[in-house]
Parts: C-alpha cells; sequence; structure tokens
C-alpha cells in the first residue's frame, strides 16, 4: 500500500492498512528525520509519544515508543490520553526532538492515524512530511529488537490546564457564573475541558464523558447531526451555551442560547471581533481558501492585514509561526491566537467563546447579530462532498482547470484561483472552491454569498458541471 500524508498526517483503516508492520515503517521513518534534524552534537532531547481514545491508540503508541527506542530514540510516553492540542503543546514547551500522537481526529471508529508534530508545536509543513516520506522508501522488513526497560512517561494535564486559563480572563469568566452543557462526544476533551471548567467555576452538565472507541455509534465530528442532544439540552435548560470538541479536541463546536448550531466560520469572526474589540489586541488574520470572507471586511473594518492559505492548518501555523498573527483559522473547525501554539485548540477556542460573552454580557445570538450591523453585510456559505468511487480526484481537477466553466449560475466568472483547488470568484461577495479532500477519496465544493437563493444556485449548478465532468471522464476511460 501507499502511505501518504495529507493535510494533517496519515490516517488510514484499523488491521487493513493501519497495522503495526505499517506503523512500524512510518516510525522508523520518523526515527531517521529525528536523527538528521535534532540528534547533532551530542544532544539526544525525547521524541513525546501520545494517544486518543481511539481502539488500539496506545497499543499503537506504546509499539512506536519501543521502535524508536530501538532505533536509539529517546522516547517518553504520556500516561493518559491526550488532546493534539496538549501534546503540540507539551513538544514546544521543553527540548524534544517533537512528537507523535496517533489519532484519527474525527474520521470514522474504524479509522486510526499518527502525525509528527515538530519542536514548534504544530503540524508538520509539506517540507518535513515529504522527507518522512523519502526515509520510507528506503526502510526495509526487520525485526524489532528493543530494550525491555520500561519507556519513560510524560504528564503534561497541569501545565497545559494553567496555559488554557492564561489565555482568557479568568475574573471575567468567574463573574459570569456560566451554567453551560458541555459535549465530550467520548473525546480526549473529556477530562482536560471538564477540569478546566471546573476550575473557572463555570457550571457545566457533560455529555459522554467516557471512553468508547466506538463514539456511541457516532462519529467524533462536532457536527449537528452529531450534536442533537446538547443542542436539545441547551435549548431545554435554558443554558448560556453549549460547547463540544472533536475526537482529539483540536476542533469544536458552539452552540448559542437559543440551541442553534453556529458555523466555525461564524465562530472565527466573532472571536476575531471580540479579541480586537474587547481585549483591544491587534496583528493579522490568516484563513484558508474555504474559509469566509466575512474575515476580510473585519479586516478592513478593524484596519488589520487579511492573509490567504491552502486548506490545511499546517498553513495557517507556518504563518502564525512567521509573522504577528491575532487569530488563524478555517472553516473546518480549527483556530487558534496570538500567544498560544500554531496549532488549532479546540478547547481554546471553547474557552474564549465563554470569555466573549462574560465581556459582553449578552446572549451569542445578539452578539452575533450586532457584528453583522457593524459590518452592514451578512455572507452564506454551502458545501458538499462528492464520493468519487475509483476516479482519481486529480483526474477531475486536471479537466476543471483545463476547461474552467466561464459561467456559474448565469454570471460571469471574473476570475480563477488555483493556490488550492480551483477557486472562482463570481461577483464581489460570491465565490466557489473546488479541492480533492486530502485525507478521503472527494471532492469538497465550498461556495459563500451574500444572497442565500443566489448561493443555492451556485451550488446547484457547478455540481452538474462536475457531474458532467466526471460522466465525461468514464466514457473517455472506458473507450481507451
Amino acid at each position: 500500500m501507499s502511505i501518504e500524508f495529507g493535510t494533517d498526517g496519515w490516517r488510514a483503516i484499523i488491521a487493513w492498512d493501519f497495522t503495526f508492520a505499517n506503523v512500524q515503517k512510518v516510525t522508523l521513518a520518523i526515527a531517521q528525520y529525528v536523527k538528521v534534524n535534532y540528534y547533532k552534537n551530542n544532544k539526544k532531547p525525547p521524541v513525546l509519544i501520545g494517544y486518543d481514545t481511539r481502539f488500539l491508540a496506545d497499543e499503537f503508541a506504546l509499539f512506536a515508543a519501543k521502535v524508536l527506542e530501538s532505533e536509539g530514540i529517546n522516547v517518553k510516553i504520556s500516561v493518559e490520553d491526550l488532546p493534539t492540542p496538549a501534546v503540540a503543546y507539551a513538544a514546544c514547551h521543553s527540548e524534544t526532538a517533537g512528537a507523535l500522537q496517533f489519532t484519527a481526529s474525527h474520521n470514522p471508529p474504524e479509522y486510526c492515524g499518527i502525525k509528527y508534530i515538530p519542536n514548534y508545536g504544530g503540524p508538520a509543513t509539506a517540507a518535513i512530511t515529504n522527507e518522512i516520506v523519502n526515509y520510507m522508501a528506503d526502510i526495509e522488513d526487520r525485526e524489532l529488537i528493543y530494550n525491555p526497560a520500561q519507556i519513560a512517561k510524560f504528564d503534561i494535564r497541569r501545565e497545559y490546564l494553567d496555559a488554557l486559563k492564561a489565555m482568557v480572563n479568568q475574573d471575567m469568566i468567574h463573574k459570569h457564573k456560566f451554567n453551560i452543557g458541555f459535549d465530550a462526544l467520548f473525546s480526549t476533551s473529556r477530562i482536560f475541558l471538564s477540569q478546566v471548567l471546573s476550575e473557572l467555576n463555570i457550571k457545566a452538565t457533560v455529555l459522554h464523558q467516557n471512553r468508547d472507541p466506538l463514539f456511541g455509534g457516532g462519529m467524533p465530528e462536532p457536527k449537528p447531526q452529531y450534536l442533537k442532544e446538547l443542542m436539545q439540552l441547551v435549548k431545554d435548560q435554558k443554558l448560556h451555551a453549549g460547547i463540544a470538541t472533536d475526537g482529539d479536541a483540536d476542533r469544536f463546536a458552539i452552540i448559542d442560547e437559543t440551541g442553534s448550531f453556529l458555523t466555525p466560520n461564524q465562530v472565527l469572526c466573532l472571536l476575531t471581533y471580540h479579541l480586537v474589540k474587547n481585549r483591544k489586541l491587534s496583528g493579522s488574520i490568516v484563513r484558508t481558501v474555504a474559509t469566509t470572507h466575512l474575515l476580510d471586511k473585519l479586516a478592513s473594518h478593524f484596519n488589520l492585514e487579511i492573509i490567504e492559505t491552502p486548506v490545511g492548518f499546517k498553513y495557517v501555523g507556518e504563518a502564525m509561526r512567521n509573522g504577528n498573527v491575532l487569530i488563524g483559522g478555517e472553516e473546518s473547525g480549527g483556530l487558534s491566537v496570538k500567544g498560544h501554539i500554531p496549532e488549532k485548540d479546540g478547547l481554546l477556542a471553547d474557552l474564549l467563546i465563554l470569555e466573549m460573552i462574560a465581556y459582553e454580557n449578552k446572549p451569542l445570538s445578539k452578539i452575533w447579530q450586532e457584528l453583522l450591523t457593524d459590518l452592514k453585510m451578512e455572507l452564506h456559505q454551502a458545501r458538499e462532498d462528492f464520493k468519487l468511487n475509483n476516479i482519481q480526484p486529480k483526474e477531475i481537477m486536471a479537466k476543471l482547470k483545463e476547461n474552467p466553466p466561464k459561467t456559474i449560475a448565469n454570471l460571469s466568472v471574473t476570475k480563477v484561483c488555483d493556490k488550492d483547488g480551483l477557486k472562482f470568484y463570481i461577483d464581489k461577495q460570491s465565490w466557489l472552491l473546488v479541492r480533492p479532500s486530502g485525507t478521503e477519496p472527494l471532492l469538497r465544493l465550498y461556495a459563500e454569498s451574500d444572497n442565500q437563493d443566489y448561493l443555492a444556485k451556485i451550488m446547484s449548478d457547478f455540481s452538474l458541471i462536475v457531474k458532467e465532468v466526471m460522466e465525461n471522464y468514464k466514457v473517455l476511460s472506458a473507450k481507451k
């Protein structure tokens, strides 16, 4: 099989492709990367290893520790399952050679994954993962030989929770006397976020706080279809808000006081608004090509720079490491802010929303409406995924790039950008992006417009274009 690193590490189905043999191959390649890039001048900083709540994730982590040890790499393994942002925090706040995190994030229960986090505490860049993949090409099957002595452990919980609390105004939160709902979705945030909420004097009704590798028969993905119980809880008990994270707690979800789900695009805009207006912070705003241009309006409103990156937090994180960035985020539910790690952190996003409510002393829905009033604009978003059924995404993308549509929804396409996929600009406020998924055999469509009816027309029109390209490709392939 081909082991490929997507936008956030390598993920595959357990026992099908994600096997101990393949984990050994990836880990050996990472060991080589560590030796070349970290083990210099007699220095041998440890590689940290974390894992989420998935089936066998802890066993894969222990196995990887033994593989690294067999290669002469110093190793420390976590004492408990960890949020990815906690692993990233640990990697960059002590002398390390980075960290491995065994997680498949929000993917279905049958998946596991591995991501390498360099010692700067953010996602590995393409240059790093490419180097690791190159090392894999030279690795042959070998017997694992390791020292049976117990592997060293590390415990980052207290230090990481203190760092989270330092990122918010604790006094302001204490005074507000919150009563919220928290859906842990059986994830790594179940203990961490519950503890920090208690320490901040936030009363929380917690759902799905136990470890369940099957995620209750659902998905550890903080989307409305998996948060119905939380949404109903907030509405029925008239709570201030509902919060959640995904499986490894790097993505967030927010429910307002009416029980309505706020999209990640809305949350990004709200927190940008809050950090400038209430916290008096400044810096550039970083968003991916698939993320709302309402952030551009906020940047203009507050006289801030807007930076656009390809999809994937590794690009956002890189921008955050290299500049004065106030907030960086993506429409899939990841963000981080100035002063924190350059890795998305769902726990921090949840706490910052509560801080905003305390500052404003208003319901979330009202804060959102006031933001739109200040900007004198409202934008609507849509998204759709196309399963490709044995068609390579790059083939469809090549056909679209070769012959891009000149009109969409009866309006002229004014500009086409290929920073990541193909982004079609239709008018001043409307655009559509098509790109292949970095983790699944899908084409993803994203669109935005200031008119809801027009947005629906954009999506339906372009969906027909994609289906036609797919059918033509099948016909041409069959004739070969």
